[in-house]
């Protein structure tokens, strides 16, 4: 029974983002366009040569398409931005005094929104499939997958806990979007959207991979396209990802108990 509002709240969710539908579906299909500058790109980098960090053309561009797909499926989108409206306008209000913890009713609502959103985002590239089938090199090892799942789980908590914290800073900030920009443009880089993490001198690499941006993106995509090669770096990536799945859980548990303590509940 206690599960069932969470459930409700999940397919409440489901049916409010497929009123968006097409706006989900007009950004998944602008984004192949930007694949197609990807492919533009790398191709004119690999010329004249068979491999950079190790990893050929087919390699990188599969690296490529697995992060637009990831970003559809696991990346916080407007949950900052919504639990910060729900703040400020007081609508945070009608969880104070019910039996909903709003941390699982906002992540009811991140998980079918993601689906609806990664949903659409499959069916443009289902229609660019055969022009990209010949260059996709996925690896053939069963372990991969299955170190991939917990991955993508966990970078979604991840994803959605930080966003859920950001917008927490509205109890002590009116506008919360510097540090939303801020937060973004850190993890475009190193969450491996701009380029695989890889390419970056060893001792860099290293330090990215012990920060919680490394694990939202780039560590999911690294083990599905092959690019964490062995099982041990595999399992040593998830135990970091875990960890910072629980301290910024942790963290957010903090913001909300000291935050209540600075809200006045008018409205709502």
């Amino acid at each position: 029974m206690s599960l069932a509002k969470y459930r409700h709240a999940f397919v409440l969710g489901l049916q409010g983002n497929l009123v968006y539908r097409w706006n989900f579906a007009v950004r998944a299909s602008f984004s192949v366009l930007h694949l197609a500058y990807v492919f533009i790109l790398w191709g004119a980098a690999f010329s004249g040569q068979e491999s950079l960090a190790g990893f050929n053309l087919g390699q990188t561009l599969t690296y490529f398409v697995t992060i637009l797909v990831l970003q559809f499926f696991i990346s916080a989108m407007n949950e900052d931005f919504e639990v910060s409206e729900e703040i400020r306008n007081g609508l945070i209000n009608q969880f104070l005094l019910k039996p909903i913890n709003y941390f699982a009713y906002r992540f009811s609502l991140f998980v079918s929104a993601r689906l609806v959103s990664g949903a659409l985002a499959l069916l443009p590239l289902l229609l660019v499939l055969p022009l990209l089938w010949p260059y996709l090199q996925y690896p053939t090892h069963g372990w991969t997958y299955l170190a991939a799942v917990p991955a993508l789980i966990l970078s979604a908590c991840l994803q959605f806990t930080l966003a859920y914290c950001f917008g927490l800073l509205t109890f002590w900030f009116l506008e919360i979007q510097s540090f939303v920009i801020l937060s973004l443009a850190v993890e475009t880089m190193l969450g491996g959207q701009v380029f695989p993490l890889d390419l970056l001198p060893a001792p860099l690499y290293e330090i990215s991979s012990y920060l919680p941006y490394y694990y939202q993106m780039y560590f999911p995509a690294a083990l599905l396209t092959g690019r964490i090669a062995s099982p041990e770096a595999a399992l040593q990536g998830l135990g970091i990802q875990l960890f910072w799945v629980l301290a910024l859980y942790g963290f957010a548990q903090l913001l909300w108990t000291r935050g209540l303590r600075r809200h006045t509940a008018v409205g709502g």
